[in-house]
């Protein structure tokens, strides 16, 4: 498994411009106001040379008893449960403040590795802008500048050393497995037990997954499935007693170890910030995907017509993914839903024969050929498969580098179409051969 880095401090010391320099994305808001970033974000590390993830929290507020910075606070202190390792991040211009004090007394109660930063220390001298901060007991504070990068590898390397580079990828299972996620309150957990009481088949409860999200073994029509459930699914006799409990840590593990995901959305609050998120993380990590928006039979004919909108205003980017509208207490749509999940499966691991995708490939460029790019025009001329889970087709050629990514959508859903690749994310690499003539001279 991935280690999980936490970026804590309170509101306005950065946290969300140091999560768009580890992963090198603008994905977190950022403004010069506190209380921006109420929501947890989360990505995939990018800085570094060994595998993380990391999560942007709220601000934390440890005296905050009710509002929006309570409920910020709260979420905060969920992720660090979760947590491998923390940075606590300060900030150099404003100096120490009482407010870091009783983060730092609350980090300490934790007992996680902790990690402290000094942030915008651009143009001081690092030791005496973190001189202040060795008051806190946390060990040597790095002073660092998250907008420019300064001291920013050496602390995520410093964060990252006891942690293995091996840990990136987990072997891709045998037979089907599934995670379910989704928000709280979706309906995950009577969505599984409606799925386990069905055939009531739980063969066992393996242990030894980190952050204890519980794999449930079933059959559905004689096949073999893995439920990965992170919410918290009970043993065996207490499957009816399960308790909502949201982690995103969980949820982010559970995606990186399943085939297929499903994502649970809740009919009655249509789609959230929080599940874009969710999928957008799933489609990065190349997983294949069902939507199944949940408690359809408590949604009046207004709510519907609300929430299918919702579905494709804010899920457009998931247009591969079957949805499914259902009902997990009455168990309305659960066989349509599998049925998406087996195909989804089959897409995701489908085997693509070179011949047929050369071919395939040369159908595409007759019916629309690349653009050129200025005097050159691209020449695609032979692909293979590169990968499963997703699928992944290298393309071979000659100035490929070239190619818009209006043309790699186009060829995506020629492929999607021409394989029924339907369910899963496809990738498309662009391997261009060499130019014997591009080192010489002209005299």
């Amino acid at each position: 498994m991935k280690p999980t880095i936490v970026l804590v401090g309170r509101p306005n010391v950065g946290k969300s411009t140091l999560f768009n320099r580890l992963t090198r994305s603008r994905e977190a808001l950022v403004a010069d106001f506190p209380g921006l970033t109420r929501d947890r974000h989360y990505g995939v590390g990018r800085m570094g040379d060994k595998p993380y993830l990391v999560l942007d929290t709220g601000g934390l507020e440890p005296g905050a008893k009710e509002g929006v910075f309570a409920a910020m606070a709260k979420q905060t202190r969920g992720a660090i449960a979760e947590a491998d390792a923390v940075i606590f991040l300060t900030d150099a211009r404003e100096g120490l403040t009482a407010q870091d004090r009783r983060i730092a007394e609350e980090l300490r109660r934790v007992g996680r590795p902790v990690w402290l930063a000094v942030n915008k220390c651009e143009g001081l001298d690092p030791a005496v802008a973190a001189a202040e901060f060795h008051e806190l007991g946390l060990g040597s504070p790095r002073a660092v500048s998250a907008a420019h990068g300064e001291g920013v590898r050496d602390l995520i390397d410093a964060a990252l050393a006891r942690f293995s580079a091996a840990e990136e990828e987990t072997p891709l299972p045998k037979h089907p497995h599934i995670a379910i996620v989704g928000r709280p309150n979706a309906g995950k957990s009577t969505l599984v037990n409606c799925i386990v009481g069905e055939d009531r088949l739980i063969v066992q409860d393996e242990p030894g997954t980190t952050r204890d999200a519980i794999d449930v073994e079933i059959s559905r029509g004689g096949r073999r499935y893995t439920l990965i459930d992170t919410a918290g699914l009970r043993r065996r006799g207490r499957v009816f007693e399960t308790i909502e409990k949201f982690s995103v840590v969980k949820t982010l593990q559970a995606i990186d170890r399943a085939n297929v995901v499903i994502l649970v959305l809740d009919a009655e609050s249509g789609v959230a910030e929080q599940d874009a998120h969710i999928a957008g993380f799933i489609l990065e990590r190349g997983r294949a995907l069902v939507v199944a928006v949940n408690k359809w039979d408590a949604a009046d004919a207004y709510q519907r017509d609300l929430v299918k909108r919702s579905v494709e205003r804010n899920l457009g980017f998931l247009s591969f993914a079957r949805t499914h509208y259902i009902s997990g207490l009455r168990g309305d749509g659960i066989a349509a839903l599998f049925r998406s999940v087996d195909q989804a499966y089959r897409a995701a691991t489908a085997k693509l024969a070179t011949p047929k995708l050369t071919r395939a490939l040369a159908r595409a460029v007759e019916r629309q050929a690349p653009p050129r790019r200025g005097l050159v025009r691209p020449k695609p001329r032979y692909a293979h498969q590169g990968g499963v889970n997703p699928p992944v087709v290298v393309i071979h050629g000659n100035a490929l580098q070239g190619v818009p990514d209006t043309y790699r959508r186009y060829l995506e859903g020629f492929f999607r179409k021409e394989f029924e690749l339907e369910g899963t994310p496809l990738r498309i690499e662009f391997r261009s051969g060499r130019n014997p003539y591009a080192e010489k001279v002209t005299k």
